[in-house]
Parts: C-alpha cells; sequence; structure tokens
C-alpha cells in the first residue's frame, strides 16, 4: 500500500478541522455568538475568550465557529445546485447535438462571458442580500463551467461502442444517457466540483465582506472581516482569525483537489 502524499494529509486535516468546527458549531459553541457583553468590548485572546471577543463583546472563537457552518452549508447547497444544472445542460447539448446544443451553448456562452463574482453580484442586487440568494446565484454564476466540461466528456462518450450497442438494443435516450453516458463523467465533475467549493467559499466571503452576503448579526468569516476594519489597529485578531479561516480552508480545499485530480485523470497517474 502506498504511503499518503503530503498534499492529501496536509489538506485533509485542514479540511477535516474545519469541517468538525461546522458540525460542533451547528450544536455547540463556548458563548452565544450573538450575546453582547461590553465589559469584554475588545478583549484579546484570553483563557475566557480564547480569540478575544469583538466591538461588542460577542466571542471570536463561537462567532468563527458559527460562520464556518454558514460557509460550507452555502458552499455545498452552492456547487449541489451547479452540478445538477450544469450536468443536465451538459448532457443534453452534448447527446442530442444540432439546434439543441447550439441555443443551449449561446446560452451557456453568454452567461460565461460574465466573471462568476459579477454575475453574482447582478443577481443579488436584483433579489437582495440573504443566504438563499447567495446560493442562486453563485450556482447560476459556476453552472456554465460544469455545462463545458459534462458536454466535451458527453461529445467523447456518444461515439464509443457500448453507447452504439445500448442504441442497437432499443433503449431509451434518457436510459442511455444515465446509465452508460454519466457515470463516465463523474471522475471530471469529482475534481471540479472540489475546485468549485473553494470559489464559492471565496465568493461568498467577498460578497459578504462587500455587505451583500448573510446580513449581521448572523456570522460569516467575510462579515467579519468587514467589521474588523475600524478596529484593526487596537484588535488585529478581529480580522487575523477570519482571514485565517478562509486561507487555511482555501488551501486544504486545492490540496485535495490536486490530490483528487492525480488520483482520477490518467494522464497524472504516472507523474
Amino acid at each position: 500500500m502506498s504511503a499518503l502524499k503530503p498534499n492529501v494529509v496536509i489538506g485533509g486535516v485542514l479540511v477535516g478541522v474545519v469541517a468538525l468546527a461546522a458540525l460542533v458549531g451547528m450544536i455547540w459553541t463556548p458563548f452565544n455568538p450573538l450575546a453582547v457583553s461590553f465589559t469584554a468590548r475588545l478583549a484579546p485572546p484570553s483563557e475566557l475568550h480564547w480569540l478575544g471577543a469583538d466591538e461588542f463583546g460577542r466571542d471570536v472563537l463561537s462567532r468563527l465557529m458559527v460562520a464556518a457552518a454558514t460557509s460550507a452549508r452555502i458552499s455545498l447547497l452552492t456547487v449541489v445546485g451547479a452540478l445538477f444544472a450544469g450536468t443536465t445542460v451538459g448532457l443534453v447539448a452534448g447527446y442530442f447535438q444540432g439546434w439543441t446544443d447550439r441555443i443551449l451553448m449561446a446560452l451557456n456562452n453568454a452567461l460565461l462571458a460574465f466573471p462568476g463574482i459579477l454575475l453574482a453580484l447582478g443577481l443579488l442586487a436584483i433579489m437582495g442580500a440573504n443566504e438563499y440568494g447567495i446560493i442562486l446565484a453563485l450556482g447560476v454564476a459556476y453552472s456554465p463551467s460544469v455545462a463545458r466540461v459534462v458536454r466535451g466528456a458527453v461529445l467523447s462518450l456518444r461515439e464509443t461502442d457500448f453507447v452504439a450497442a445500448s442504441r442497437i438494443m432499443d433503449n431509451s435516450e434518457i436510459y442511455t444517457i444515465v446509465r452508460h453516458i454519466l457515470p463516465n463523467c463523474i471522475a471530471p465533475l469529482i475534481v471540479l466540483a472540489t475546485s468549485m467549493f473553494g470559489w464559492a467559499l471565496l465568493a461568498e466571503s467577498a460578497l459578504s465582506f462587500l455587505g451583500l452576503g448573510v446580513p449581521p448579526p448572523a456570522a460569516t468569516w467575510g462579515n467579519m472581516l468587514a467589521a474588523s476594519r475600524p478596529f484593526i489597529a487596537q484588535a488585529v485578531w478581529l480580522g487575523l482569525f477570519p482571514g485565517l479561516c478562509i486561507s487555511l480552508t482555501l488551501m486544504g480545499i486545492n490540496l485535495l483537489g490536486d490530490a483528487l485530480r492525480d488520483r482520477l485523470d490518467p494522464r497524472m497517474r504516472g507523474v
């Protein structure tokens, strides 16, 4: 049995710690993350408040744990929505081709022309800043990338012998797509989903930083960073810890994504 590569170990540890914090934060936190205590206002890290307190005396560690759960939930639902919509479009466009392919890809390319974060900003400006608006906006922004990957895989699969055999056996088009083509698209989709989770996490933090994410007093890493700006000189921990959470989580996701690509991509197995 081959030894685990460093990127798998480091990425797994980082993502595991964040996932554990998110799971624990959904059921328990050291303090109420919304409880205000003016006696603890801007308290530095101590035995009572391990990561300090913010400008309202709220425990930073408790808010980081709740924010991890919020960011993970938004990112996961965004990825699931983008995968569902993009995979459906890519399968239909790649398998049926013709005018169906041209129309769907024209719409897909029109969405791809907009940077994902800019498209999400425009949609949120219409729908308003809330958790479900972020999920819908980011899902729409990332689904075109999924559609292109799936369509490319389907174009190479639809002419294979096992797909032709399925047609000869008079199987329905839907059966052929679901039974024979979709399973062969799973490997690239897993790698893409890992990357998209990181994109969604970073985009959610950026939107929250700009005031278009989950509205306060709910905690997210992005709005915690935004709230720390007036106090960064006297309470550096307010910006340091949310920034570290974002950076280390993205590092872990990227390392795991590289490991998955090496494992699932035949071209990388000998590298």
